[in-house]
C-alpha cells in the first residue's frame, strides 16, 4: 500500500514519523504542507491542522505521531522480531511510552516547539497566521530548558543501552528527531554532556536519518555538527 505523510521538514514531530518509516524500510510520498495556511484539503484530512499525518491508501488518515507510531507498530512492528520499535513485554512498553511523550509533548513544549517557530516558521507566516518578529524571551527560555533535558538524555544514556533499555526504540527517535531540529539551528550545547552526545551520534549515523542530514531548510544553513557523524 502507498503511504503518504503530510509534514513540514522541520517540524520535530514530523521527522519522528520520517525516522520511524525508516527503520521499518518504508520510503513514503512526502507532501510538504504549511499548517499555519489551514489549507482546506488539508484541514479535510486533519482539523486539528497539525502535522505529521499519516495517509495509508484504503485507511483512515492517522494523525499524532504517538497514534502513527501505534499504527506502524500494529501493522508492521512483527516484521521487525526483536528489533521492534515498541517491545512486546509489559513493562517495557510502558517506559517507551512515557519517554516517547516526554519528547513529543514536554520537550516540544519547551524547547524544540518555541525554536523552530521563533527562529523558522514565523518568516513564513503572515501576522493574521502568528508571524512576525521572533519572541526573543520564548527563544530564551528555550535554550535554557534544552540544558535540562540534554542532562537526562546523558543519564538514560550512561545507565542503559538505549534511552528506555536494551534496544532502541520509538523513545530513541523520538529524542533524536527533536534534538535534529535544535542542532540544525545550531542550538544544542553538546559539549555540556559527553553521553547524551555519543548516544545522539549512534542515531544519527543509521540509515534511517540519513534523508534528514542532507536536506536544507528555508534558506537556513545547517549548523557545522549538523552533518558530521564524527561531531
Amino acid at each position: 500500500m502507498m503511504l503518504t505523510l503530510f509534514h513540514q521538514p522541520l517540524c520535530p514531530q514530523s521527522r519522528f514519523v520520517r525516522i520511524a518509516l525508516g527503520e521499518y524500510g518504508v520510503i513514503p510520498n512526502l507532501a510538504d504542507e504549511r499548517p499555519w495556511e489551514r489549507r482546506q484539503e488539508f484541514l479535510v484530512i486533519n482539523p486539528a491542522a497539525t502535522t505529521p499525518v499519516l495517509v495509508e491508501d484504503g485507511r483512515p488518515p492517522v494523525s499524532h505521531p504517538a497514534m502513527i507510531a501505534e499504527y506502524l507498530d500494529e501493522t508492521r512492528g512483527g516484521d521487525l522480531g526483536e528489533h521492534r520499535l515498541l517491545p512486546r513485554e509489559m513493562a517495557a512498553r510502558i517506559e517507551v511510552r512515557r519517554l516517547t511523550m516526554w519528547f513529543l509533548e514536554k520537550f516540544h513544549t519547551e524547547v524544540s516547539g518555541p525554536l523552530v517557530l521563533e527562529r523558522v516558521f514565523k518568516r513564513h507566516m503572515t501576522v493574521k497566521q502568528g508571524g512576525g518578529s521572533p519572541d526573543i524571551d520564548a527563544i530564551r527560555a528555550a535554550l535554557s530548558n534544552i540544558r535540562y533535558h540534554l542532562a537526562y538524555i546523558g543519564w538514560l544514556a550512561r545507565t542503559r543501552d538505549w534511552l528506555a533499555g536494551p534496544r532502541m526504540t520509538y523513545a530513541d527517535l523520538a529524542a533524536a528527531a527533536h534534538l535534529s531540529t535544535v542542532d540544525y539551528l545550531g542550538d544544542v550545547p553538546w559539549n555540556e554532556d559527553e553521553s547524551a552526545k555519543t548516544w545522539y551520534a549512534r542515531v544519527k549515523s543509521r540509515p534511517s536519518f540519513r534523508p534528514l542530514l542532507v536536506e536544507m531548510h528555508a534558506g537556513i544553513a545547517p549548523s557545522k555538527t549538523y552533518a558530521d557523524l564524527d561531531f
